[in-house]
């Protein structure tokens, strides 16, 4: 068996929309990297049974969780537990990338 192995410096953008890049993906799981240029966002959203991990890999970026937010830089994470509404909007000069974990996959 040979290992799944991808690279985790993926970018990919567009001024039209934020970009999901998968970079695995079961019946359990999921782990996608978020490119969002200056100014886009991920409308907030809830996933009933399912928490959600934002991990900024370049940029900054602000996260909402619930009726909280914070301003997230390069190596800060947030955790969006099941059931609260959760987004995250570049608020940066310049782009973001964003890595995603989301288990159980909805």
């Amino acid at each position: 068996m040979s290992l799944p192995i991808k690279r985790i410096d993926l970018r990919r953008y567009d001024p039209a929309k934020m970009q999901k890049l998968t970079l695995f993906e079961t019946e359990r799981f999921f782990c996608d990297i978020y490119c969002l240029d200056a100014g886009q966002s991920q409308s907030p959203h809830a996933h009933d049974g399912a928490d959600k991990v934002y991990a900024v890999l370049e940029g900054t970026v602000t996260a909402s969780v619930g009726e909280d937010e914070a301003v997230l830089g390069v190596g800060d994470a947030v955790l969006a537990p099941a059931g609260r509404p959760h987004g995250i909007r570049n608020t940066g000069p310049g782009r973001a990338a964003v890595l995603v974990f989301m288990a159980p996959h909805p």
